[in-house]
C-alpha cells in the first residue's frame, strides 16, 4: 500500500530568480568575450604588455568590499541596522573606489601608448574590464539605493530579499573580476 506523501517545493523569490537569470547571461558574455581573447591570443599580430598595477589594488579592494557586504547582510539578518548603515555605506565607498582605480588602470596603459586602437589585444582589455567596470557601477548604484533607504526610510519590515539580491550580484561582480585578473595574467 502506498502512503500519499506530501511534497512541498522550495520557491524561489522571483527577485533572486531573476538575478540568477541576469547573472547566468552576464556569465554567457564574459565566457563569449574571454574566448575571443584566447582565439585571437594564439594569432601572430598580437602584441603583450603589461597590465597596469593599479588592477592588483583594484583586486584587493574587490575583494575586501565582499567581505564587507557579508558582514552588512549578516548586521541586516540580525537586525542591527546602524552596523548594517556601516556595512553597506563602507561597501559602497569600495567600489566606487575600485572604479577610480580600474580609471586610473586605464590611463596609465593610455599614457603607456595602449589604447583602443593600439592592437586587437588592448581593444579587447578595454572592451572586457570596461564592460566589465559597467557591471560594478550597476552594483554600486543598487548599493547606494540600499544605502539611502537604510538612511532615509523607516525599516518596519526586515524583509532581507532585497538586500539579499544585491549582495548577490555584489559577490558575482567580485568573482567575475577576480576570474578576469586571473585570466588577463594567465594569458600575458
Amino acid at each position: 500500500m502506498a502512503y500519499p506523501v506530501s511534497v512541498q517545493r522550495k520557491k524561489i523569490h522571483p527577485y533572486k530568480f531573476n538575478m540568477w537569470v541576469a547573472i547566468a547571461a552576464i556569465v554567457m558574455m564574459f565566457g563569449g568575450l574571454t574566448s575571443a581573447y584566447v582565439v585571437m591570443h594564439g594569432q601572430a599580430r598580437w602584441v603583450s604588455f603589461q597590465l597596469p598595477h593599479q588592477f592588483i589594488f583594484s583586486t584587493l579592494v574587490i575583494l575586501f568590499s565582499s567581505l564587507t557586504m557579508s558582514l552588512a547582510v549578516r548586521n541586516f539578518r540580525q537586525h542591527r541596522m546602524n552596523r548594517y548603515k556601516s556595512w553597506i555605506t563602507l561597501t559602497a565607498f569600495l567600489g566606487l573606489v575600485f572604479m577610480v582605480s580600474q580609471f586610473m588602470g586605464f590611463r596609465f596603459l593610455y599614457a603607456h601608448g595602449v589604447n583602443l586602437t593600439f592592437n586587437v589585444s588592448a581593444s579587447l582589455l578595454f572592451i572586457i574590464t570596461g564592460l566589465h567596470m559597467l557591471h560594478v557601477l550597476g552594483g554600486v548604484i543598487a548599493l547606494l539605493v540600499m544605502f539611502f533607504r537604510a538612511f532615509h526610510t523607516q525599516v518596519r519590515s526586515y524583509d532581507p530579499v532585497p538586500v539579499e539580491v544585491a549582495a548577490t550580484y555584489w559577490h558575482f561582480v567580485d568573482i567575475l573580476w577576480i576570474y578576469l585578473f586571473g585570466f588577463f595574467i594567465w594569458l600575458r
